[in-house]
């Protein structure tokens, strides 16, 4: 039998709010399985480049990582970011180890290819990106590795990448291993029937109800990348995948009823 591991990711609104912050990762502190936590950033770097001057390119919602956005996007996620959270977590006595990908070459990503758009610094991964032997072995030390959303490709270059991906294929690479539950924490109650009303919640999402409701327009920017990831996990051999609110996480890991959990 698998041993159980828990690879949670958390994003920007969470980091943004630090008693929101601190709430959660008491909760995630407790969690008495292997786990690993992933996190994207928050305001942080998109204010410091407006005080730095620096302008921030997006094309259809998608950031363009020029060198000097490069240089924020690392010193805030795998730096200030990362640093933070670690610190939190061994205030809690969580044995915890900050990385980006680079790190003992545990993230190696190739450079975005685009026929139209060049991305700049920005990383994609596959499962064979990730360092899984090395992760294990972390976990083997009950340390709890945190993953910004830095990558590298092995030549010198370092690259901003999705940190929705990032949990995805860590979760599918270990699953071999572990009896992988992969869980996204955001602000809402799972994914939303209606986006103004918090008691919509959807249950569960299969491949084809995900299609119909893109088709007809129900889910928002913000989740789609989520869920494409979620389901990308689902179909590669992740135990268990769920969109949960992050206030709901204790809840879930004990009775396993909040949010979405996403199915074939």
């Amino acid at each position: 039998m698998k041993e159980k591991l828990y690879i949670i990711k958390i994003g920007g609104a969470l980091i943004d709010d630090e008693e929101l912050l601190n709430k959660f990762l008491e909760q995630f502190s407790e969690i008495k399985e292997k786990k690993i936590l992933v996190h994207g950033g928050g305001k942080l770097a998109t204010t410091l480049a407006d005080k730095l001057g620096i302008e921030q390119k997006l094309v259809n919602g998608r950031r363009i990582t020029d060198k000097d956005t490069l240089d924020i996007v690392a010193m805030v996620y795998a730096g200030g970011i990362n640093k933070n959270i670690v610190a939190k977590l061994q205030h809690k006595k969580c044995k915890a180890m900050g990385f980006s990908g680079a790190d003992a070459n545990l993230i190696k990503a190739k450079k975005r290819e685009h026929t139209e758009i060049d991305f700049g610094f920005v990383g994609d991964i596959t499962e064979k990106s990730i360092n899984k032997k090395l992760i294990s072995k972390l976990l083997k030390l009950e340390l709890v590795p945190v993953f910004s959303a830095i990558t590298h490709d092995k030549k010198g270059n370092l690259f901003n990448t999705n940190a929705d991906t990032i949990a995805s294929v860590i979760a599918q690479s270990l699953s071999v291993k572990y009896d992988v539950e992969l869980l996204y924490c955001f602000d809402k109650e799972g994914v939303l029937e209606d986006v103004n009303n918090p008691e919509s919640v959807i249950k569960k999402i299969s491949e084809q109800e995900f299609s119909i409701l893109k088709e007809k327009g129900k889910l928002h920017k913000g989740i789609l990348p989520k869920l494409e990831n979620a389901l990308g996990a689902v179909k590669n051999k992740v135990n268990k995948v769920f969109l949960i609110k992050e206030t709901e996480l204790k809840n879930h890991i004990e009775n396993h009823h909040a949010g979405t959990e996403i199915c074939l």
